[in-house]
């Protein structure tokens, strides 16, 4: 466990610019946006977004006049600051984001919001006329390997090089999807054209050219890559920002790819139920995977949401999804010290994540918080686990003798105590002791002492 709460993140590649800078440089291609956003978020109360709809016309002409852009700059920084949530819309009027909010004080803010534009770089532009929708959706969804290549390549790379492997990628795409020509086509028709109907699509003159340029525009206008004319031709280039971003993408991608059980696009509930009939490692495989697939922000919240729950399972389970979250989680955890449902948990998580040994952290608790906690992990045992482990569990306890356990298990209060002391009666073969634990769960039942 401390391996693991010790294990460096992965470095990002040799000559990438620290995280600050990077963030510079996301201002600095936002920065249009962000003044329009702040523009619109002061005006809210008196006129429409100056995006489009009713009134936007007018929005953008005071706009335009009040931070000297012209109209068409106006739009397109109004796009932008919707895609990087600088702006949230409600109808017709304009509220400032969370993140305009935090915009000249946190850097992970500022790339996100970058992120989140560099994702949605194909509605920056339209694209090209004359093109179906179908041709431009495969160009977005092959063009991550055309960004790998740029990425690997470390430097500039000509457009020709990378229209053959955006047209190999379609081609692939197309295979997959079984896209053979249809029974109608004679032979004849195809070798008319001198080549097979699936690559006289992708390497003729269908569009792909005008797209790739479509696309590489879109990219070099988000702030993503250079174009430059050169003396052997066209070539493009990654900015520091975007080799940054493919890097992320791309590491994102092999996280995910080690999930051993397929529940990276499920709740965190059905996560976590999935990750019970794991062991510890290949679980914590799949919460690496799972938080790799989402905002670390918004997991943490789920993963807490689940934790407040009545299952206890749960509860445990998503405490050790946190302990693979690591140190973004220490707020949001130590928030929840005042929760008494959630109190030993967080104490047990901040122990650890200060550097506590897991098998001494529990002398953080004190003999209240161990007792309910011994109760919650029991009722875990009742719902999920087999009898005989139920009354193994009593060896757990910290208390010498079953009288005084029962004593202190019913002064704790635990929702769910007369539930566990019930299956722990009906599970236990000594006769005895089953008749005083069920005598204990009628007196908390009736609230006798």
């Amino acid at each position: 466990m401390t391996t693991r709460r010790t294990r460096p993140a992965p470095r990002p590649p040799e000559g990438t610019p620290p995280r600050a800078e990077l963030a510079r440089q996301a201002r600095h291609v936002l920065a249009d946006a962000v003044r329009i956003a702040r523009w619109a978020a002061v005006e809210r109360g008196a006129t429409a977004a100056p995006g489009s709809g009713p009134g936007a016309v007018p929005a953008q002409e005071r706009a335009a006049a009040a931070l000297n852009l012209t109209p068409g700059q106006i739009r397109a920084g109004w796009d932008r600051a919707r895609l990087a949530g600088l702006v949230e819309l409600h109808g017709d009027t304009a509220r400032p984001g969370w993140r305009l909010h935090a915009w000249d004080r946190d850097d992970s803010a500022v790339l996100r919001g970058w992120v989140a534009l560099f994702d949605a770089w194909s509605l920056v532009h339209p694209a090209p006329e004359g093109v179906e929708p179908s041709a431009v959706a495969e160009v977005v969804e092959a063009l991550p390997q055309v960004l790998s290549l740029l990425q690997l390549s470390q430097g500039p790379v000509l457009v020709p090089a990378l229209l053959d492997l955006l047209g190999q990628r379609v081609e692939e795409l197309r295979e997959e999807r079984c896209e053979v020509p249809g029974a109608e086509q004679a032979p004849e028709a195809t070798e008319a054209h001198g080549t097979t109907g699936a690559s006289a699509s992708v390497h003729g003159t269908d569009g792909l050219p005008a797209l790739l340029d479509w696309a590489l525009e879109g990219l070099a206008a988000v702030g993503a890559l250079t174009l430059d004319p050169g003396a052997e031709g066209r070539h493009a280039t990654l900015t520091p920002l975007g080799n940054w971003a493919v890097w992320v993408k791309l590491e994102q991608i092999c996280v995910a790819a080690q999930s051993p059980a397929g529940n990276i696009e499920q709740s965190a509930e059905d996560m976590l139920r999935g990750c019970a009939r794991l062991t510890p490692g290949p679980a914590r495989a799949e919460y690496r995977a799972w938080l790799a697939a989402r905002t670390l922000s918004s997991a943490v919240t789920e993963l807490l949401t689940v934790a407040r729950g009545e299952d206890a399972l749960l509860r445990g389970l998503a405490f050790e999804a946190l302990r693979v979250v690591g140190a973004p989680a220490e707020a949001e955890v130590r928030a929840t010290v005042a929760e008494p449902s959630l109190r030993p948990y967080a104490l047990l998580w901040l122990a650890e994540y200060e550097g506590a040994d897991p098998d001494d952290a529990q002398e953080v608790l004190t003999r209240e918080e161990s007792t309910w906690l011994w109760v919650d992990t029991a009722a875990a045992v009742a719902d999920h686990g087999e009898s005989e482990l139920l009354v193994r569990h009593l060896d757990s306890a910290v208390q010498g003798t079953v009288p005084a356990l029962l004593d202190e298990i019913r002064a704790v209060g635990h929702p769910r105590t007369v539930q566990v002391l019930v299956a722990l009666a009906a599970a236990h073969p000594d006769p005895a002791l089953a008749k005083a634990v069920r005598r204990a769960a009628f007196q908390v039942h009736t609230g006798g002492a």
